[in-house]
């Protein structure tokens, strides 16, 4: 489990295709790699990857083409700027809000512009994932955890402040990018539940 509280802004090394995926390599010199151990997890982008090989100050991950093709991790190359953030622990605050590393889709940034000196975002999100975001309700995006403003039919916005745009890669987005989606957890066992009671 995870935060959506970005740790570290990292850069793919390497990126190696395979006929059932992909085998990336990730560097940081910012995120400390000293308690990290192989078997760990860390989210990427949003996306939970377990740790194969850990050197200093970079891990490698194995890709499902499950993954690749649930997120936007297909598209990036060699140099690109990643989300990182280590799996919460027990003794650990949780200052955003649970996160699973489950994407659940991408999303398409519509609009961006500067409100003062936040800036906000317009994301398109995929039909089948509108019912579970709401306003003022939680989102993560290629791994921050963020606050919907509004939802407008397939389309809700955020509003991102400064150090959000600077800690993370949230401020290297334009619009055209594809973004990493993973709903509020909560919303999807409410469904879950809703769906059991009317079953049964």
């Amino acid at each position: 489990m995870f935060t959506g509280i970005i740790q570290a802004i990292g850069q793919i090394k390497t990126k190696t295709a395979h006929d059932k995926g992909a085998v990336f390599s990730f560097a940081s010199d910012e995120l400390d790699f000293s308690n990290v151990s192989i078997g760990d997890s860390i989210a990427v982008n949003g996306v939970c990857l377990t740790a194969i090989e850990i050197t200093d100050n970079s891990f490698k991950a194995d890709l499902s083409q499950e993954t690749l093709d649930c997120s936007i991790f297909a598209d990036l190359s060699q140099g690109d700027k990643v989300n990182l953030e280590k799996a919460l622990r027990l003794n650990q605050g949780i200052d955003g809000h649970i996160v699973s590393g489950h994407v659940d889709g991408q999303g398409e940034v519509v609009d961006k512009t500067t409100e003062g000196e936040s800036t906000r975002f317009k994301i398109s999100t995929p039909k089948n994932l509108v019912k579970y975001i709401a306003k003022k309700g939680s989102i993560t995006m290629n791994g921050v955890s963020l606050t919907v403003n509004s939802v407008d039919a397939n389309v809700f916005d955020v509003n991102i402040v400064p150090h959000t745009l600077t800690a993370t890669t949230l401020g290297l987005l334009n619009v055209g990018s594809q973004v990493n989606l993973e709903v509020d957890l909560i919303a999807r066992h409410l469904e879950q539940l809703l769906n059991n009671n009317k079953s049964s």
